[in-house]
């Protein structure tokens, strides 16, 4: 399915050094971010308390977070846990208060809103536990990583791999950029949006491959530069397609989500904005700076050359 088709392939490589220079400087600056001011990490990260209460009909979530705001409580995390009836919150470790007296305050406000309240349970996230979730994540990105490498080495080509990996860990940086920089809280949710987000994104890379392989046995007078050009325009119209309705469906979560999907959403936006940007200009690129050409890919040469200027052009015999 198509919104249109391009018949002349558009010069994007003629840009590929502005654009990659542009990546970089943002990678930088990421990484600068991410040292100088760090993640703003979760409770299930930095350790605190855990309290279920349960309500005779359905919670009033936002009138629940606004009274333990008011406490003094900063990044307060509210949430229904299993039914509409039961609300999760979790509360940040404060120094010289114990878990029982932050449940116990929280508990009284929760009971002068409604009397019907009740405490089902109360439990301390210790720091342990918090750094047992930060490896773990750790030990999940960097598997993620070695798979889509072997699985990129072994269907396309090694130089298609490293270029891949650059692109979508350019991606992952810049995202974990943005919650270093305005502090935005980092929780499980966000880290599993960024592993999302690495599938999502080498997927669109793998289209753009996929398509650079079967120019080169269509093309066979075309160069690599024109070759690339070519891949990119004649995916434009499914990119579209596939990423405006996605970003449509995470909009609606950010817009309309409440607190506890923000900020996954809004990884997941950034993460798919800049997933479409790295796969053209930064995967692509990296694949030609490379010295990706037709002898990597193509292992018989019984092919004829189609028209370069039609995207979906070409004959085979």
């Amino acid at each position: 399915m198509e919104f249109f088709r391009i018949r002349r392939a558009i010069p994007f490589m003629e840009n590929a050094l502005v654009f990659n220079i542009i990546s970089l400087l943002t990678f930088v600056a990421a990484v600068f971010f991410l040292t100088t001011r760090g993640l703003h990490l979760s409770v299930e990260f930095t350790g605190g308390t855990v309290m279920e209460v349960g309500y005779t009909q359905a919670a009033d979530v936002e009138k629940v977070r606004k009274s333990v705001s008011g406490l003094g409580f900063a990044d307060v995390q509210v949430q229904n846990f299993g039914t509409s009836r039961d609300v999760l919150i979790r509360l940040p470790a404060q120094k010289g208060v114990s878990a029982a007296q932050q449940s116990d305050k929280v508990f009284e406000a929760l009971k002068a809103d409604d009397p019907s309240v009740t405490r089902r349970r109360t439990e301390f996230v210790g720091p342990q536990v918090g750094e047992e979730l930060a490896t773990d994540g750790l030990k999940a990105l960097a598997m993620v990583v070695a798979g889509i490498m072997v699985y990129l080495a072994f269907r396309f080509e090694w130089k298609f791999a490293v270029a891949a990996i650059i692109a979508n860990l350019h991606d992952v940086v810049i995202i974990l950029g943005f919650f270093a920089f305005f502090q935005w809280e980092f929780s499980l949710a966000v880290l599993a949006a960024v592993l999302a987000v690495l599938g999502y994104s080498v997927n669109e890379s793998v289209v753009i491959f996929d398509r650079i392989r079967e120019n080169f046995r269509r093309y066979r007078k075309l160069n690599t530069v024109q070759i690339i050009d070519n891949a990119i325009t004649s995916t434009i119209s499914r990119t579209i397609i596939t990423h405006g309705s996605t970003q449509i469906m995470v909009l609606s979560m950010l817009l309309f989500g409440g607190p506890t999907l923000h900020y996954f959403a809004l990884a997941l936006t950034i993460g798919i904005l800049f997933g479409i940007y790295s796969s053209v200009f930064v995967a692509a690129a990296i694949a030609m700076w490379l010295g990706i050409k037709r002898e990597d890919l193509v292992k018989s040469s019984g092919r004829k050359d189609g028209d370069p200027n039609d995207p979906n052009a070409g004959a085979t015999v």
